[in-house]
């Protein structure tokens, strides 16, 4: 049984991390949970049909949307290392701030991705601006 804990640094950073295991365990867990049945476990995203996450140039380019993205989903063509995809992604209503940050520090720096850190703070505004 896992236990964790809420980290804040001085950057106003949080995550929660296992107090065994790694910084992205929380994160990783809910990727396997909510995202890897379309991603792929490793983030490679599904021939033509789902996007990859691994090595994204859209992921990297809009950090600022992926709040709202993970909570309500998303539907219409998005442009992924040159290639057009047109499915739909599930809303997670469900998460709440803190677990959208850890999912989103955990695909930031999964698969040779380095994305940089997301705020919670900035997390939670922009789930406010969510429409």
């Amino acid at each position: 049984m896992y236990r964790y804990m809420l980290l804040t640094g001085l950057l106003g950073i949080a995550w929660l991390t296992s107090c065994e295991g790694t910084r992205y365990k929380q994160g990783e867990n809910l990727y396997r949970t909510y995202c890897a049945n379309c991603h792929m476990e490793d983030g490679t995203g599904l021939e033509r049909l789902i996007p990859p996450l691994a090595g994204s140039d859209w992921l990297r380019d809009h950090q600022d949307t992926l709040p709202c993205i993970i909570r309500n989903g998303m539907h219409g063509p998005v442009v992924v290392n040159g290639i057009t995809y047109e499915g739909e992604m599930p809303s997670n209503k469900q998460l709440n701030p803190v677990l959208i940050n850890n999912l989103i520090n955990y695909i930031n720096h999964a698969w040779g991705n380095d994305f940089g850190e997301a705020d919670i703070r900035r997390t939670e505004a922009a789930l406010e601006r969510c429409p």
